[in-house]
Protein backbone atom coordinates (compact mmCIF):
# COMPACT_ATOMS: atom_id res chain seq x y z
CA UNK A 1 0.00 0.00 0.00
CA UNK A 2 1.19 3.46 -1.09
CA UNK A 3 0.04 7.41 0.11
CA UNK A 4 -0.50 9.64 -2.49
CA UNK A 5 0.20 13.41 -2.34
CA UNK A 6 -3.60 14.19 -0.73
CA UNK A 7 -2.90 11.35 1.43
CA UNK A 8 -4.93 8.73 0.11
CA UNK A 9 -4.10 5.22 0.25
CA UNK A 10 -3.17 3.28 -3.29
CA UNK A 11 -2.59 -0.10 -4.40
CA UNK A 12 0.11 -1.17 -6.63
CA UNK A 13 -1.59 -3.59 -9.11
CA UNK A 14 -0.35 -5.24 -12.07
CA UNK A 15 -2.86 -6.46 -14.67
CA UNK A 16 -1.36 -8.45 -17.17
CA UNK A 17 1.43 -10.76 -17.64
CA UNK A 18 2.61 -14.14 -18.61
CA UNK A 19 3.90 -17.28 -16.82
CA UNK A 20 5.70 -20.56 -18.44
CA UNK A 21 1.53 -22.13 -18.36
CA UNK A 22 1.11 -19.90 -21.84
CA UNK A 23 4.05 -18.13 -23.30
CA UNK A 24 6.31 -16.43 -20.21
CA UNK A 25 9.27 -17.35 -19.36
CA UNK A 26 8.67 -17.55 -15.65
CA UNK A 27 7.04 -20.07 -13.16
CA UNK A 28 3.54 -18.37 -11.06
CA UNK A 29 5.25 -18.57 -8.21
CA UNK A 30 8.57 -17.05 -10.08
CA UNK A 31 6.44 -14.36 -11.49
CA UNK A 32 4.67 -13.38 -8.11
CA UNK A 33 8.07 -13.40 -6.22
CA UNK A 34 9.47 -10.94 -8.86
CA UNK A 35 6.15 -8.02 -8.54
CA UNK A 36 5.95 -8.70 -4.30
CA UNK A 37 10.01 -7.54 -4.60
CA UNK A 38 8.99 -4.41 -6.89
CA UNK A 39 6.42 -3.11 -4.37
CA UNK A 40 3.58 -4.68 -6.00
CA UNK A 41 0.33 -4.94 -3.75
CA UNK A 42 -1.60 -7.76 -6.56
CA UNK A 43 -1.10 -8.78 -9.85
CA UNK A 44 -3.37 -10.47 -12.24
CA UNK A 45 -1.61 -13.91 -14.23
CA UNK A 46 -3.12 -13.40 -17.74
CA UNK A 47 -1.87 -16.49 -19.32
CA UNK A 48 -3.42 -17.44 -22.73
CA UNK A 49 -5.96 -19.62 -23.02
CA UNK A 50 -5.48 -20.50 -18.90
CA UNK A 51 -7.18 -19.04 -16.61
CA UNK A 52 -6.22 -18.57 -13.18
CA UNK A 53 -8.56 -18.36 -10.34
CA UNK A 54 -7.63 -15.77 -7.37
CA UNK A 55 -5.56 -16.37 -4.48
CA UNK A 56 -2.33 -15.82 -3.47
CA UNK A 57 1.22 -16.57 -4.17
CA UNK A 58 4.22 -16.58 -3.01
CA UNK A 59 2.58 -14.02 -0.25
CA UNK A 60 1.42 -12.02 -2.93
CA UNK A 61 -2.32 -11.60 -3.66
CA UNK A 62 -3.80 -12.62 -7.33
CA UNK A 63 -6.65 -11.66 -9.14
CA UNK A 64 -8.14 -13.48 -11.42
CA UNK A 65 -7.18 -13.10 -15.33
CA UNK A 66 -6.95 -14.88 -18.71
CA UNK A 67 -6.09 -13.39 -22.02
CA UNK A 68 -7.91 -14.88 -25.25
CA UNK A 69 -6.21 -13.89 -28.71
CA UNK A 70 -8.10 -13.79 -31.94
CA UNK A 71 -6.97 -12.85 -35.60
CA UNK A 72 -3.59 -14.61 -35.91
CA UNK A 73 -1.11 -12.10 -37.83
CA UNK A 74 -3.33 -10.66 -40.19
CA UNK A 75 -4.12 -6.96 -38.64
CA UNK A 76 -6.15 -5.51 -41.59
CA UNK A 77 -8.77 -8.38 -40.74
CA UNK A 78 -8.62 -8.46 -36.63
CA UNK A 79 -6.51 -9.07 -34.21
CA UNK A 80 -8.23 -9.02 -30.94
CA UNK A 81 -6.18 -9.71 -27.19
CA UNK A 82 -9.18 -9.66 -24.63
CA UNK A 83 -8.42 -9.53 -21.08
CA UNK A 84 -10.61 -11.56 -18.89
CA UNK A 85 -10.04 -9.77 -15.15
CA UNK A 86 -11.89 -10.30 -11.75
CA UNK A 87 -14.01 -13.08 -13.18
CA UNK A 88 -15.25 -15.78 -10.15
CA UNK A 89 -15.24 -18.48 -11.77
CA UNK A 90 -13.55 -19.81 -16.01
CA UNK A 91 -15.45 -17.87 -18.47
CA UNK A 92 -14.94 -20.73 -20.72
CA UNK A 93 -14.20 -19.15 -24.19
CA UNK A 94 -13.63 -21.33 -27.26
CA UNK A 95 -11.81 -20.22 -29.99
CA UNK A 96 -14.59 -21.11 -31.95
CA UNK A 97 -15.98 -17.76 -30.15
CA UNK A 98 -15.92 -14.27 -31.93
CA UNK A 99 -14.67 -11.50 -29.82
CA UNK A 100 -17.87 -10.06 -28.72
CA UNK A 101 -18.79 -13.29 -27.75
CA UNK A 102 -15.87 -13.68 -25.12
CA UNK A 103 -16.81 -10.20 -24.04
CA UNK A 104 -20.29 -11.60 -22.67
CA UNK A 105 -18.75 -14.62 -21.55
CA UNK A 106 -16.34 -12.37 -19.48
CA UNK A 107 -19.40 -10.75 -18.22
CA UNK A 108 -21.51 -13.47 -17.25
CA UNK A 109 -18.56 -15.15 -15.35
CA UNK A 110 -18.42 -11.95 -13.50
CA UNK A 111 -15.17 -10.27 -14.87
CA UNK A 112 -14.30 -7.26 -16.43
CA UNK A 113 -13.50 -7.40 -20.24
CA UNK A 114 -10.22 -5.70 -21.13
CA UNK A 115 -8.40 -4.62 -24.43
CA UNK A 116 -5.21 -5.46 -24.35
CA UNK A 117 -2.64 -3.58 -26.65
CA UNK A 118 -4.59 -2.09 -29.07
CA UNK A 119 -1.95 -0.44 -31.04
CA UNK A 120 0.10 -3.23 -31.35
CA UNK A 121 -2.97 -4.99 -32.68
CA UNK A 122 -3.47 -1.80 -34.90
CA UNK A 123 -7.36 -1.84 -33.98
CA UNK A 124 -8.96 1.14 -35.57
CA UNK A 125 -11.76 2.80 -34.13
CA UNK A 126 -14.25 1.38 -36.10
CA UNK A 127 -13.21 -2.30 -35.24
CA UNK A 128 -12.95 -1.43 -31.35
CA UNK A 129 -15.81 0.84 -31.43
CA UNK A 130 -17.86 -2.26 -33.00
CA UNK A 131 -17.54 -4.51 -29.69
CA UNK A 132 -19.96 -3.98 -27.24
CA UNK A 133 -19.00 -3.73 -23.43
CA UNK A 134 -15.23 -2.97 -23.57
CA UNK A 135 -14.71 -1.74 -20.18
CA UNK A 136 -10.97 -0.71 -20.34
CA UNK A 137 -8.16 -0.50 -22.76
CA UNK A 138 -4.26 -0.44 -22.02
CA UNK A 139 -3.46 2.85 -22.48
CA UNK A 140 0.73 1.58 -22.48
CA UNK A 141 1.32 -2.28 -22.83
CA UNK A 142 5.57 -2.59 -22.21
CA UNK A 143 6.36 -5.63 -23.55
CA UNK A 144 4.94 -3.76 -27.01
CA UNK A 145 8.15 -2.02 -27.20
CA UNK A 146 10.54 -5.45 -26.59
CA UNK A 147 12.31 -7.39 -28.91
CA UNK A 148 10.76 -6.96 -32.47
CA UNK A 149 7.52 -5.10 -31.28
CA UNK A 150 7.18 -1.21 -31.52
CA UNK A 151 4.50 -0.26 -30.69
CA UNK A 152 3.58 0.22 -26.65
CA UNK A 153 1.95 3.09 -26.84
CA UNK A 154 -1.83 3.32 -27.61
CA UNK A 155 -2.89 6.97 -27.22
CA UNK A 156 -3.76 8.14 -30.44
CA UNK A 157 -6.03 5.08 -30.76
CA UNK A 158 -7.92 6.03 -27.34
CA UNK A 159 -8.13 9.99 -28.30
CA UNK A 160 -9.49 9.01 -32.12
CA UNK A 161 -12.21 6.75 -30.01
CA UNK A 162 -12.71 9.68 -27.36
CA UNK A 163 -13.40 12.13 -30.21
CA UNK A 164 -16.16 9.75 -31.30
CA UNK A 165 -17.61 9.91 -28.24
CA UNK A 166 -16.38 6.74 -26.92
CA UNK A 167 -14.20 6.57 -23.57
CA UNK A 168 -12.56 3.41 -21.54
CA UNK A 169 -10.64 3.39 -18.48
CA UNK A 170 -7.16 3.52 -19.41
CA UNK A 171 -5.07 0.99 -17.86
CA UNK A 172 -1.00 0.50 -18.24
CA UNK A 173 0.66 -2.86 -17.65
CA UNK A 174 3.92 -4.94 -18.70
CA UNK A 175 2.58 -8.11 -20.25
CA UNK A 176 5.62 -9.59 -18.83
CA UNK A 177 7.05 -12.65 -21.13
CA UNK A 178 10.93 -12.31 -20.99
CA UNK A 179 11.31 -10.90 -17.14
CA UNK A 180 14.45 -9.47 -18.35
CA UNK A 181 13.92 -6.35 -16.95
CA UNK A 182 12.94 -4.76 -20.01
CA UNK A 183 9.32 -6.02 -20.04
CA UNK A 184 8.36 -6.55 -15.78
CA UNK A 185 7.39 -4.61 -12.92
CA UNK A 186 7.63 -1.04 -15.37
CA UNK A 187 4.05 -0.69 -16.13
CA UNK A 188 0.92 -0.42 -13.84
CA UNK A 189 -1.63 1.27 -12.14
CA UNK A 190 -2.47 2.93 -8.89
CA UNK A 191 -5.46 2.43 -7.54
CA UNK A 192 -7.03 4.20 -4.68
CA UNK A 193 -8.62 1.75 -1.94
CA UNK A 194 -7.81 0.45 1.44
CA UNK A 195 -7.05 -2.82 0.12
CA UNK A 196 -5.59 -5.20 -2.66
CA UNK A 197 -9.02 -6.84 -2.56
CA UNK A 198 -10.25 -8.14 -5.78
CA UNK A 199 -13.63 -6.48 -5.51
CA UNK A 200 -11.86 -3.33 -4.28
CA UNK A 201 -9.30 -2.79 -6.75
CA UNK A 202 -12.31 -4.14 -9.87
CA UNK A 203 -14.53 -1.30 -8.28
CA UNK A 204 -11.62 1.32 -8.32
CA UNK A 205 -11.11 0.49 -12.08
CA UNK A 206 -14.50 1.13 -13.27
CA UNK A 207 -15.40 3.91 -11.12
CA UNK A 208 -11.83 5.17 -12.43
CA UNK A 209 -10.63 5.80 -9.37
CA UNK A 210 -6.92 5.29 -10.78
CA UNK A 211 -4.13 6.46 -12.66
CA UNK A 212 -1.33 4.86 -14.70
CA UNK A 213 1.97 4.79 -14.36
CA UNK A 214 5.95 4.05 -14.65
CA UNK A 215 6.82 6.09 -12.02
CA UNK A 216 5.21 9.61 -11.81
CA UNK A 217 2.35 10.49 -9.37
CA UNK A 218 -0.41 11.43 -11.79
CA UNK A 219 -3.86 13.68 -10.46
CA UNK A 220 -6.06 15.43 -12.94
CA UNK A 221 -9.02 17.29 -11.08
CA UNK A 222 -11.62 19.60 -12.87
CA UNK A 223 -12.50 22.82 -11.04
CA UNK A 224 -15.30 24.68 -12.77
CA UNK A 225 -13.57 24.79 -16.45
CA UNK A 226 -10.46 24.14 -15.70
CA UNK A 227 -8.62 21.13 -15.39
CA UNK A 228 -5.62 21.03 -12.99
CA UNK A 229 -3.00 17.81 -12.56
CA UNK A 230 -0.97 17.37 -9.44
CA UNK A 231 2.46 15.27 -9.73
CA UNK A 232 5.53 13.84 -8.41
CA UNK A 233 7.78 16.22 -9.40
CA UNK A 234 8.35 15.59 -13.12
CA UNK A 235 9.91 17.30 -16.45
CA UNK A 236 6.85 17.76 -18.62
CA UNK A 237 3.13 18.08 -18.09
CA UNK A 238 0.69 17.54 -21.29
CA UNK A 239 -3.33 17.89 -21.46
CA UNK A 240 -4.34 15.94 -24.52
CA UNK A 241 -7.75 16.45 -26.51
CA UNK A 242 -8.95 15.80 -29.82
CA UNK A 243 -8.46 20.02 -30.67
CA UNK A 244 -5.68 19.93 -32.99
CA UNK A 245 -3.61 23.13 -31.91
CA UNK A 246 -3.65 24.90 -28.37
CA UNK A 247 -1.31 25.84 -25.25
CA UNK A 248 -1.58 22.55 -23.26
CA UNK A 249 1.87 21.61 -21.55
CA UNK A 250 3.97 22.85 -19.01
CA UNK A 251 8.07 22.24 -18.82
CA UNK A 252 10.90 22.44 -16.35
CA UNK A 253 12.49 20.66 -13.94
CA UNK A 254 10.53 19.82 -10.59
CA UNK A 255 6.93 20.54 -11.84
CA UNK A 256 4.66 19.89 -9.53
CA UNK A 257 1.41 21.12 -11.32
CA UNK A 258 -0.47 22.65 -14.34
CA UNK A 259 -3.59 23.63 -15.37
CA UNK A 260 -5.65 24.29 -18.65
CA UNK A 261 -9.08 26.00 -19.75
CA UNK A 262 -10.46 23.73 -22.54
CA UNK A 263 -11.19 25.77 -25.83
CA UNK A 264 -14.84 25.43 -27.54
CA UNK A 265 -13.65 22.63 -29.64
CA UNK A 266 -12.72 20.09 -26.84
CA UNK A 267 -14.64 17.06 -26.54
CA UNK A 268 -12.52 15.27 -23.76
CA UNK A 269 -9.11 15.81 -21.83
CA UNK A 270 -7.00 13.75 -20.27
CA UNK A 271 -3.14 14.53 -18.39
CA UNK A 272 0.26 13.14 -18.91
CA UNK A 273 3.19 13.51 -17.20
CA UNK A 274 7.04 12.46 -18.27
CA UNK A 275 9.74 12.49 -15.23
CA UNK A 276 13.23 13.34 -16.04
CA UNK A 277 14.34 10.01 -16.71
CA UNK A 278 11.79 9.43 -18.95
CA UNK A 279 9.17 7.39 -17.15
CA UNK A 280 5.11 8.50 -17.61
CA UNK A 281 2.24 8.38 -15.88
CA UNK A 282 -1.34 8.77 -17.70
CA UNK A 283 -4.82 10.03 -16.43
CA UNK A 284 -8.07 8.68 -17.12
CA UNK A 285 -10.58 10.89 -19.76
CA UNK A 286 -12.96 13.53 -18.62
CA UNK A 287 -15.17 13.54 -21.41
CA UNK A 288 -16.58 17.50 -21.77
Amino acid sequence: MYIDIFGKKRQKIGLHMHTNLSDGAKTPFECAEIYKASGYDAIALTDHWHWHDEGEIAGLRIISGVEYDFGGRHTELGVYHILGLFAKRDPDVTREDSPQTTIDKIHAAGGIAVLAHPAWSLNTPEMIMALEGVDATEIYNTVSAVGQSFRPDSSIIVDMIASRGRDYPLLAADDSHYYNGEDNCISYIMAECDSADSENIKKAILERRFYASQAPELHLLKDGDTFRVHTSPVKHIYFASNTAWCVRTAHGEGVCSAEYKPVPSDLFVRAVAVDRDGRYAWSNIVML
